[in-house]
């Protein structure tokens, strides 16, 4: 049986969700990759029946807010954003382990305090 936790490792995670891409998104929505709060990072958590879990780890930049009312809304906005490209994601996902993509699914923004906000990412395989 294959250990997913050893696919995604950071590195893979970076190849599936390359560090610039959080620069790319607050460049489109406001002009300027400075003016975005957060970074944001891809995170493996683990495996449940036929799907594997990941997060969309926010992460406070340095002299910026990460406030509640920035972040929960995301999941909606992530779902459609073609720079984020969650189905590029999920592919990427399928394509790591050699299994076909069933469906998708972003969870609600969790808090895991003030510098870390957390949006599950729940990929079904097939």
């Amino acid at each position: 049986m294959t250990q997913y936790s050893d696919i995604f490792t950071d590195d893979k995670l970076q190849d599936i969700f390359p560090d610039n891409r959080t620069n790319d998104f607050f460049e489109a929505l406001f002009g300027e990759a400075e003016e975005g709060s957060y970074d944001i990072a891809l995170g493996y958590s683990g495996e449940y029946d036929n799907a594997l879990n990941f997060e969309m780890r926010l992460i406070q930049r340095p002299g910026k807010c990460l406030a509640c009312n920035l972040t929960y809304g995301l999941p909606r906005v992530f779902s459609r954003h073609p720079i984020i490209n969650v189905q590029g994601i999920a592919d990427a996902v399928g394509e790591a382990v050699g299994s076909k993509v069933v469906s998708w699914k972003l969870g609600a923004t969790r808090e895991h305090g003030d510098k870390l906000h957390v949006i599950p990412l729940m990929i079904e395989l097939g």
